[in-house]
């Protein structure tokens, strides 16, 4: 099956929606073809939901297998939905976007630089994982300037070396640059990865979906 898709006809696939495992976290508005996708590429479990009423939960979603981080502004039957597959930490901050500012898997979270240190170690103590302050290719928006599995990690291919050393000493797992939709750096914007599989924005080029391959080990 094409490892390439939209979301009625957007190419921006991570921002509307959130892979955490073995779950995935769609709009209700998400065309049946692009969940069943999902499902045979990541094989996942669709939880169908808004976040704050918005349809870009991608952007305003994280997590771990040990829960999901979202936004404070979260309705309490979206709240209530969550917490049917796991713990719910709520950031009631203004830097509420949980998706676009951190970026996790199961041994450590990257953080937006200017998130206050007090929030961080919450979110690093309820998803119980090691937190870094963190910006990829000079993006504070780590959440979608990079994409964590348990396997490997794709950010900006403007990452600096610096930036990069950060990332290794907390990851312990491969790292690599990448774009995606034909050369876009923000790779959170147009990547769902778990364990399982990937699927990766329709504009995604062969040489980008290689280098998807690579670092989160699919390749034979």
């Amino acid at each position: 099956m094409d490892r390439t898709i939209s979301i009625a006809g957007d190419s921006n696939i991570g921002v509307f929606t959130r892979v955490i495992g073995g779950l995935a976290v769609v709009p209700p508005v998400a065309p049946a073809e692009f969940q069943e996708a999902l499902v045979e590429l990541l094989d996942v479990e669709i939880i169908p939901t808004t976040i704050q009423g918005s349809e870009i939960v991608g952007s305003l979603l994280a997590g771990n297998r040990r829960g999901f981080v979202v936004s404070g502004l979260a309705h309490d039957r979206e709240i209530a939905l969550l917490e049917e597959y796991g713990q719910v930490y709520l950031l009631e901050h203004t830097m509420n976007a949980a998706g676009n500012v951190i970026m996790a898997n199961d041994s450590f979270a990257a953080v937006h630089p200017d998130m206050p240190r007090e929030m961080a170690g919450e979110v690093g103590e309820f998803l119980g994982v090691r937190v870094i302050p963190l910006t990829l290719g000079g993006s504070k928006t780590v959440g979608m300037a990079g994409v964590a599995t348990n396997k490997g990690v794709l950010v900006h291919p403007r990452s600096s070396r610096a930036e990069i050393q950060v990332l290794e000493q907390a990851a312990g797992v491969p790292i690599g640059t990448g774009s995606v939709n034909r050369g876009v750096g923000l790779v959170g914007t147009g990547l769902l990865v778990n364990g399982h599989g990937y699927a990766t924005g329709l504009e995604t080029t062969g040489f980008e979906l290689g280098r998807v391959e690579d670092v989160f080990g699919f390749l034979e």
